[in-house]
């Protein structure tokens, strides 16, 4: 996953990836890319959601609000 996407579209490929899995069609060395391939957006997705909890926690804490306008790099 070299190429930054959104949570929602890591999502979507997440389920496809578990639908695909869960079909028990796929031949083994197929079956086993597309896990590696979903632990990496599982990864990804969890990373995700653990940022934007800090930032939630970060606001509650009533810091000031330059620190979550983001810049674009």
């Amino acid at each position: 996953m070299a190429e930054k996407i959104s949570f929602e579209i890591a999502l979507e490929n997440l389920d496809k990836i578990v639908k695909a899995l869960e079909s028990g069609d796929l031949p083994l060395d197929e079956a086993l890319a597309k896990y590696q391939e979903g632990m990496k957006l599982a990864k990804y997705c969890h990373q995700q959601i653990k940022d934007a909890e800090a930032l939630i926690v970060k606001m509650m804490k009533g810091d000031s609000l330059e620190d979550f306008i983001q810049t674009e790099e």
